[in-house]
């Protein structure tokens, strides 16, 4: 047995070591599929926030460009309030401003002459202040649309390990060929360069009006033309002398009515339309909180810069709550929303789960103009996946069955070699429980022979111990051939009807000798019992092996009894052998039936024996339909219990 243990012990090694690689490996591979899909959709997250800075960016690009005073001009030709003249609809962005060539500020909150509604004051201020700031940083701002690299303020950020780079890289090549891989990534949010439209010289003289003392939104632009004077200094007045220059040009240069022709029909001047240049937008810091977003506009070689202020902390925090919160992923997640100033880190909004730490699972720098925001998604754990719980199952499962295959394995290897071990120690038992009796016959014989009975009575006394170790051979031999017969399922037993009595009478009398011999007193105690089908033979044969066992075991008990009682109960007929011997060990109760099986102890070694007493009982007792069950008592001995069957009386 000892071998076996450890047969199987080396098994579960060899099986134990692969299999844990590839549950090893199965619980890497799903846990990068599993990060995998968090970063997917974290990018998916990114690009619906990053969609909304395009639709700002598309929306502030495609205004006219003179909405950013009060009244502008329509596509009738009319002058209309401007959409801008009022409180911005979004409580992120401050207001709107133009900022002129020559520093001055024009707002569609006021004209340059009236100071606006009262309410507009404190808000008209701020951009007065804010326009301050920016005639300080204009000038050192280059032309492109990027005032300053955050990629490298972003360089001390975290990055992910190499070997989650190199999962990663190994799981998208699963679906996409590298080349694939390699998009060009989105640098600009709307245009990427400046572009050429033209506007009508109304137009041109609206966005300069603030400029023009005592001029009022929505005048006409030759009006204007004619109110300005040559000494007027200032951008305005020198677009709108521009403007008049090129009215008188184009008068001078009309053609003469021809010869008999009508005169013309007096009118208004049409001057010729402008063309701007228009840049892309571009932002620049005011403060740590506040950032400029504007669009540099070129007429006449004059640089107008027209704008919103974005108000910084309330732009994140509508990202983060409109993207972020309400999505399920904000219940393992966190997103952090970061500004990223040239002097460092500025304004920051998180949203999601507290953790100070986390995984980093997706980043982004969004494009120009807002290349100033960070975003980023940390996580340190995944909601466990039905794929997840589903291979979990599977590997409980499998474990289950394997443990229970060793198990099965082991207890049958076990028992097989168990029996095994019995079948020898029954062949060395049997040999010598057949060679005792033939020894006593032999002895006994050759003392008759000899003579050495010189009386009649001694004469008698040996042949009824010739006949009793001759009834003890016979029934040695019946009981081996009975659990052949029953192994090989070749016993049928004959049930036919009769009365227990008759058969506890007929085992008494077989029983008288050896229980006189050994000094034993076999109490019988039978209520009334029913007649009832039964094998009449095996009944014999289970009865006399019971009180053998009885009688070999307790031969040296202080009290020698044996009660046999039977008692009708319950649909069945109890029959009951009870003894006053040692009793049978408490780990043996369940195992004294079994083939060949003999409790390991002093008095069974001691006590010569087959072990096939007890196992032919039971399948003689099963083969008629009972069952049978071994006790302690309470005092000395035990109890054999059998149940046979009442229903099938004939």
């Amino acid at each position: 047995m000892n071998r076996l243990k450890l047969y199987i012990l080396l098994f579960c090694l060899a099986l134990s070591v692969p299999l844990s690689f590839v549950i090893w490996r199965t619980y890497k591979g799903l846990e990068q599929e599993e990060w995998a899909q968090l970063r997917f959709f974290s990018e998916t997250l990114f690009d619906e926030m990053e969609k909304e800075l395009a639709q700002l960016v598309q929306r502030e690009e495609n205004r006219a460009v003179d909405e950013y005073n009060p009244t502008m001009v329509s596509t009738g030709n009319r002058s209309v309030n401007s959409p801008l003249a009022g409180m911005p609809k979004e409580e992120y962005i401050l207001g709107y401003f133009q900022n002129n060539p020559d520093g001055a500020m024009q707002t569609p909150l006021s004209d340059g002459s009236v100071q606006g509604p009262t309410s507009y004051r404190p808000l008209i201020d701020q951009l007065q202040q804010i326009n301050q700031v920016f005639n300080q940083k204009k000038f050192a701002l280059p032309t492109s649309t990027e005032s300053f690299n955050p990629a490298s303020v972003l360089a001390e950020q975290r990055q992910p390990p190499q070997a989650e780079k190199k999962d990663e890289k190994e799981f998208s090549e699963r679906y996409l060929a590298p080349s694939k891989l390699k998009a060009e990534k989105k640098s600009y949010l709307g245009q990427k360069s400046v572009r050429v439209e033209e506007i009508s010289p109304r137009q041109a003289a609206n966005i300069a009006a603030s400029e023009t003392p005592g001029s009022s939104a929505g005048a006409d632009s030759a009006a204007k033309a004619q109110a300005v004077s040559e000494e007027d200094k200032g951008t305005g007045s020198d677009l709108l002398k521009s403007l008049t220059q090129a009215s008188r040009r184009q008068r001078e240069q009309a053609p003469a009515p021809a010869a008999g022709a009508a005169p013309p029909v007096a009118t208004a001047p049409t001057l010729q339309r402008f063309e701007v240049e228009v840049a892309p937008l571009q932002s620049v810091f005011i403060d740590a909180a506040q950032v400029f977003i504007f669009r540099r506009v070129a007429i006449n070689n004059q640089v107008f810069r027209q704008g919103f202020v974005l108000k910084l902390q309330p732009f994140l925090s509508h990202l983060a709550q409109v993207y972020f919160s309400p999505q399920p992923m904000a219940g393992f997640t966190r997103l952090r929303l970061m500004v990223i100033n040239p002097e460092g880190r500025g304004e920051s909004v998180t949203a999601g789960v507290t953790r100070a730490n986390g995984r980093k699972v997706a980043a982004r720098l969004f494009p120009a103009p807002f290349n100033f925001i960070s975003a980023e998604v940390l996580g340190d754990r995944l909601p466990s996946s039905a794929t997840r719980r589903t291979l979990n199952m599977a590997l409980i499962a499998l474990g289950a069955v394997m443990l229970l295959g060793l198990l099965t394995i082991y207890q049958s290897v076990r028992a097989v070699v168990a029996l095994s071990e019995r079948r020898s120690q029954f062949v060395s038992s049997v040999t010598h429980e057949l060679k005792t009796p033939l020894t006593n016959i032999r002895m006994y014989v050759e003392m008759l022979e000899q003579g050495i009975a010189a009386t009649p009575e001694r004469e008698q006394e040996y042949l009824g111990i010739i006949g009793s170790e001759s009834g003890r051979l016979s029934r040695l031999i019946n009981n081996v051939l009975e659990l052949s017969k029953l192994e090989k399922k070749q016993r049928r037993v004959q049930m036919t009807p009769g009365r227990l009595e008759e058969v506890i009478a007929e085992v008494k009398a077989v029983m008288a000798p050896k229980l006189t011999q050994e000094g034993f007193e076999l109490v019988v105690q039978v209520e009334q019992v029913p007649q009832f089908n039964y094998d009449r033979e095996a009944m014999i044969q289970i009865l006399i092996n019971l009180i053998e066992n009885s009688i070999k075991f307790g031969r040296n008990a202080p009290q020698r009894r044996i009660t046999l009682s039977a008692l009708a109960q319950d649909g069945t007929v109890r029959v009951i052998v009870s003894d006053t011997g040692p009793g049978i060990p408490r780990h043996a109760l369940n195992k004294v039936f079994d083939d060949f099986y003999r409790a390991d102890n002093a008095l069974t070694q001691a006590t010569p024996g087959t072990g096939i007493g007890l196992a032919l009982v039971k399948k003689l007792v099963l083969a008629m339909g009972g069952r049978v069950q071994a006790a302690n008592n309470d005092g000395p001995g035990c109890t054999i219990t059998l149940w046979l069957p009442l229903q099938n009386v004939g």
